[in-house]
């Protein structure tokens, strides 16, 4: 995989207090009406990187992921950096509990003057803000300046909520570990997340004691032990631990220092075709919209590989797929055009890989409506992985259920996988059902309810159903495709018409083909029917 070269932008001058910066702000070409910097659409992708002021002016370069159990702060850690509260939608807020993947943007900055004292020197803001901006501290007159521009990804702490936090970590380049200072740690999905991301192989945590505001300096300290014989022997062995109280915003400024200095810029591909993994998707039309006021659908998700362009040819896969009465599954790729591409309000010409990103196409918003391209990949025509419905896996399996409480050791200990046992099978941003048709060793053979985008080598989780409710047993990573499975009842038939990007369907099909398409939707999401209703009642 062709990766880019940092060497332009490393060197003495661009250290500053430890931190690697971005080139100077000052010679950019600042947009007039937005006061953000200008993007080049004709710029040669050789040449950006993910601290390229025309790229972090407008677009966050590093997604963040907030993991936790529930209630213990994460949407408001959130809202404490970014000023953008992420539980925006009717059902989120009667409950206050986070269900939908949440998401906001926040540019960080760092004080240029020597003298400005630490953590103070750093501050963040929203997305849209100016890069630049005099120091608020008084008695200093240096200049804030933009130093990291990030993603928040927002997931859920509810257990029965495990499928959307996996989606979510699919795109994390980096987490914050948050754990509530008045409760005992860990709580089960303090765990169960912990070891999730162990599984997306993230190596870059910091832990946020929070609601430090709530308990006495003692609880703190003995706490503060508990929370290191918890993480001892995992990824976060060696992790910060910041106390902290977002909702005071005590501690934010320490924050914003460690994903400064503790999270270094990921190595990025800008120059192999375009890949976006969707983990959001919308009908932005209101109800009532006049015909020629009508929208394309959105799509939202972050860049794996590549840059997508304003007037880009794109593809999405498996894009719609029907059930034939034989059985066999149809996916037709949907095909469109990009007509606006955006990271929150900020508009872009093109966008590269790191944050949350919406594509505006010409598909049919019908297609979008209510997340329901979530697990799909958009990229360049043609140049997308295959589409498959078998997979061979080598996997890996805990030694006992996380997040739950059971009566006994030997109830909480994970059994072997067995022939003909359905699995919830999350790969990238794809939930879906498998079902076990052959094991061996550590080898198994699982025919997914739902075709996925994927290649050899991409990681997966597997959960298995306990008591009502989906738990993490263990990982794995793809060694064999196939789309030939028609002797296990299933046949996978990719020559359907791709739909066409003007009216993104074909008339008199309309109808017919979405309804197939809800139809054939992956059944591991009834569970979550009751915490999804009231997804449209958007503020």
């Amino acid at each position: 995989m062709a990766t880019n070269s940092y060497e332009p932008i490393i060197g003495e001058e661009l250290n500053y207090k430890g931190v690697l910066l971005p080139p100077p702000f000052k010679d950019a070409k600042i947009n007039p009406e937005d006061n953000l910097i200008e993007q080049d659409i004709n710029i040669d992708p050789k040449k950006l990187h993910p601290l390229t002021p025309e790229v972090i002016s407008r677009q966050a370069t590093i997604n963040i992921g907030t993991i936790g159990h529930v209630a213990h702060g994460k949407s408001t850690v959130v809202r404490a950096i970014s000023g953008v509260k992420t539980i925006r939608f009717k059902n989120e807020m009667v409950r206050n509990i986070t269900i939908k993947l949440g998401y906001a943007n926040a540019k960080i900055y760092l004080c240029k003057d020597p003298k400005c004292p630490r953590p103070e020197c750093y501050t963040s803001q929203g997305s849209s803000h100016v890069d630049r901006f005099p120091c608020e501290i008084e008695g200093f007159r240096g200049e804030y300046e933009l130093v990291r521009h990030v993603s928040f990804v927002d997931c859920p702490g509810h257990d029965i909520l495990m499928a959307t936090m996996l989606n979510g970590a699919a795109v994390m380049d980096a987490a914050l570990l948050l754990i509530a200072g008045n409760e005992p740690c860990p709580q089960p999905q303090t765990s169960e997340h912990l070891a999730a991301v162990e599984i997306m192989k993230l190596k870059h945590i910091i832990i946020l004691q929070n609601k430090i505001d709530l308990v006495k300096e003692s609880d703190a300290l003995n706490q503060y032990d508990e929370i290191k014989r918890f993480v001892k022997g995992t990824v976060a062995d060696s992790s910060p631990i910041i106390p902290i109280s977002a909702q005071l915003k005590y501690n934010i400024d320490v924050v914003c220092e460690h994903i400064v200095k503790q999270i270094p810029i990921p190595v990025r591909d800008f120059t192999s075709s375009p890949r976006l993994i969707v983990i959001r998707s919308f009908d932005v039309n209101k109800p009532g919209e006049s015909v020629e006021n009508l929208k394309g659908g959105v799509a939202g998700g972050s860049i794996l590989q590549g840059v997508l362009k304003v007037g880009d040819e794109i593809e999405v896969r498996p894009g719609i797929v029907t059930k034939e009465k034989d059985g066999t599954i149809k996916c037709r790729p949907i095909k469109s055009k990009i007509v606006s591409l955006f990271a929150e309000e900020n508009s872009l010409q093109y966008a590269v890989p790191g944050g949350l990103i919406g594509v505006g196409t010409k598909i049919d918003p019908t297609l979008t409506r209510a997340d329901r391209l979530v697990g799909q990949v958009l990229g360049e025509v043609g140049k997308l992985p295959e589409v498959y419905t078998e997979l061979e896996i080598s996997y890996f399996l805990l030694r006992r259920l996380l997040g739950v409480k059971t009566d006994s050791e030997k109830k909480g200990k994970i059994q072997k996988l067995q022939k003909n046992e359905v699995l919830m099978i999350n790969i990238g941003s794809t939930s879906t059902g498998g079902k076990i048709v052959a094991v061996k060793a550590d080898l198994t053979k699982i025919v997914l309810t739902q075709p996925v985008c994927t290649q050899v080598g991409e990681k997966l989780a597997l959960s298995r159903r306990v008591d009502n409710h989906w738990r993490l047993i263990g990982w794995g990573s793809i060694v064999r495709l196939s789309s030939e499975q028609t002797k296990h009842g299933l046949g996978l038939d990719m020559s359907g018409a791709s739909i066409v990007p003007e009216s993104g369907l074909r008339g008199d099909q309309q109808y017919d083909v979405t309804a197939e398409a809800g139809a054939a939707a992956d059944n591991t999401e009834e569970d979550q029917g009751d915490e999804n209703a009231g997804d449209e009642d958007q503020e």
